[in-house]
């Protein structure tokens, strides 16, 4: 069976370093023509902007192709395919898969199904493996490091796949956590057990003023209004913690501030003059995160 990148555990800690390393490489060697005559299917059963085009500028700069779509309405899912059958009749075409879906654990069924690796871009609030290890790129670049690292979390912890990839990955480097999200979002227990289990500090709190003082990263969410089925829930939360410009005032210099996007609220624009605010460079290192994870699923680099 191919190995396929479904959760961050997938990796271990030297595959998550030799990624990183992969992915420096391939910053200063942006073109590199390894993927030449192949094939690669994204299928996007949930709206995606910069997952989905960015595994696509990742694939087109290695010379590879891509087939797939990107709105699951058009297709025979559409007609009442099983995810089963899509994706046995996607392996005849491809050789790797890169999949987002509303499901969670969709992805780890995919990769048990299909003939050729998959590649999870997010399966309900489960898990985001490429974009937690194009965030520790970013992490590593702005701090130098992966080890001690102390990161503040905001928002949404408890639907936020991006976040549980994130700490996992991080329980490899002692890393140390404060989270800051309102009461209905607060990270799940099973989180805060795995962190217990392995070791790692961590406290809540509701100040995010208070928290970002001392601070490597702050790692800012949104609140997303498509895991809610109560609407009135939603618009009580979402804007619960607003980043403003002044609140950096004191912060640590070496702070830098990432968010998977897209952003609504959560993050004022004032922000983003300040060269702490690293979230559309963060988006960047995407690209050569992701050309480094198809390049080594497929055993090219």
């Amino acid at each position: 069976m191919s190995k396929s990148l479904v959760s961050i555990s997938d990796f271990n800690k030297e595959e998550i370093l030799k990624i990183m390393e992969l992915a420096a490489h391939f910053e200063s060697n942006p073109g590199e023509q390894l993927l030449h005559g192949r094939v690669f299917a994204t299928l996007f059963f949930e709206p995606s902007t910069r997952t989905r085009l960015s595994f696509e500028s990742a694939i087109n700069r290695l010379g590879g192709r891509v087939i797939g779509f990107s709105e699951a309405g058009n297709t025979s899912v559409s007609k009442g395919e099983s995810l089963h059958d899509t994706v046995k009749m996607v392996s005849n075409y491809c050789d790797l898969i890169v999949m987002r879906h509303y499901i969670e654990g969709a992805a780890r069924y995919a990769s048990e199904v299909a003939s050729v690796p998959v590649v999870n871009a997010g399966d309900g609030s489960n898990q985001h493996p490429s974009q937690t290890l194009l965030d520790l790129y970013s992490i590593k670049k702005t701090q130098g490091r992966l080890d001690g690292i102390h990161i503040v979390m905001v928002g949404d912890l408890k639907y936020g796949r991006t976040v549980h990839s994130l700490l996992q990955a991080l329980s490899h480097f002692g890393a140390r956590f404060t989270f800051v999200s309102p009461e209905e979002l607060k990270l799940p227990d099973e989180y805060k057990i795995f962190l217990r289990d392995h070791g790692m500090k961590f406290t809540e709190t509701t100040d995010m003023r208070e928290a970002i003082k001392d601070a490597d990263i702050l790692y800012m969410t949104r609140v997303q209004r498509e895991r809610f089925s109560d609407l009135m829930e939603y618009e009580r939360v979402k804007s619960a913690y607003v980043l403003k410009a002044d609140m950096l005032r004191g912060t640590r210099d070496n702070l830098r501030i990432l968010h998977p996007l897209p952003r609504i609220t959560e993050i004022d624009t004032d922000v983003d003059a300040d060269p702490k605010a690293y979230y559309f460079e963060q988006a960047r290192n995407g690209v050569f995160t992701r050309q480094a994870i198809i390049s080594y699923l497929l055993g090219v680099k």
